[in-house]
């Protein structure tokens, strides 16, 4: 018996009746020789891991854009720390560690530079919209290693299809991803909020630290508790009614003083006007393009797809660069 195989026997054995087991995976959609040492859902993880998106995710923003200071997040730590949320929750749950981290270290592989700034800037310019949960799908589809993709199991793509809060994933797995990107980011969002001078933690409504606490970090602790306690040996990923409430208000509250504020979001609209700037470039300059999106142009993809492809995944400081190349002429840098 191989390693791989005594590790699915473990599975079988330890995790929980709802947990998904990788021997049970509907699989990928090219098959492949299994690996004698990792079941699929690590394997997926790797591959994600040692993809060249996933190495982009550290030059793009989250939420402030070019923040004065290196402890603000950006969209690679924001990636970590829904994996340590929901690795920490599929561990007390006794579910699949593997597939929660493989769709949380992708659901954010086909994130735009600048945030949703940039997203929101390629949905207006694009006919076809563009919405960065199904680009993620995109990029480990057909993207990644110059239009081969990654040939993800069916398990971590409908995870990463369906992270964000409309979302319905099909396994409890990709419904812990779900719960735990947006304590992330509301967590991280906030604690990066303090430390620019936007808000204080007293300022956060007495009602919601009543339930949920009064610090960052303790309402972080507090949400992946209820979860656990909440949801265990049930087959589904809950919050109990008055924390989801208090999640709802919190959201409301950072959407009030920090998503929306002024101050943390005066530059969005020059990077919303650069994206659709290099967009348009691009579509009027296709040739300009890496060879990959040329032939599959030629193979029938449509042209505004493939520079929302090229856009999107450039990285904010490679996005600056390319328009101040475009655009600027040198004689005017300093």
């Amino acid at each position: 018996m191989s390693i791989r195989e005594n590790l699915e026997k473990w599975e079988k054995e330890y995790l929980s009746p709802y947990a998904s087991l990788s021997m049970n995976s509907k699989g990928r959609e090219k098959e492949e020789e299994p690996c004698d040492i990792r079941p699929v859902f690590q394997r997926d993880r790797d591959r994600i891991l040692h993809s060249k998106a996933f190495r982009r995710l550290k030059d793009k923003t989250q939420v402030f854009l070019t923040p004065d200071g290196d402890h603000y997040r950006t969209r690679l730590t924001h990636t970590l720390e829904v994996s340590q949320n929901a690795r920490t929750i599929a561990k007390a749950l006794r579910l699949n560690e593997d597939l929660v981290e493989a769709i949380a270290l992708g659901h954010d592989l086909g994130h735009t530079p600048f945030g949703h700034a940039g997203e929101r800037a390629l949905d207006e310019v694009c006919p076809f919209g563009f919405k960065h949960s199904d680009q993620s799908v995109r990029t480990v589809e057909i993207l990644e290693k110059d239009g081969q993709g990654l040939n993800l199991t069916f398990e971590v793509r409908d995870g990463i299809r369906n992270h964000q809060t409309e979302g319905q994933p099909s396994t409890l797995e990709g419904k812990i991803v779900r719960f735990s990107d947006k304590i992330a980011y509301i967590h991280h969002d906030m604690d990066d909020a303090i430390r620019g001078g936007i808000l204080k933690d007293e300022e956060v409504p007495s009602d919601i630290g009543a339930i949920i606490g009064y610090t960052t970090r303790a309402r972080l602790d507090h949400f992946i508790h209820d979860i656990v306690t909440t949801s265990f040996d049930k087959n589904d990923i809950l919050m109990s009614e008055d924390v989801a409430w208090a999640m709802k208000k919190l959201r409301a509250f950072m959407f009030e003083r920090v998503y929306q504020n002024k101050e943390a979001k005066s530059e969005e609209g020059k990077a919303e006007m650069l994206i659709k700037t290099l967009y348009e470039y691009y579509m009027d300059n296709f040739k300009l393009l890496p060879t990959e999106f040329q032939q599959m142009k030629e193979q029938g993809t449509h042209q505004e797809i493939l520079v929302c492809d090229y856009v999107g995944a450039m990285t904010d400081r490679f996005a600056i660069a390319k328009y101040e190349e475009i655009y600027i002429p040198k004689s005017w840098h300093y």
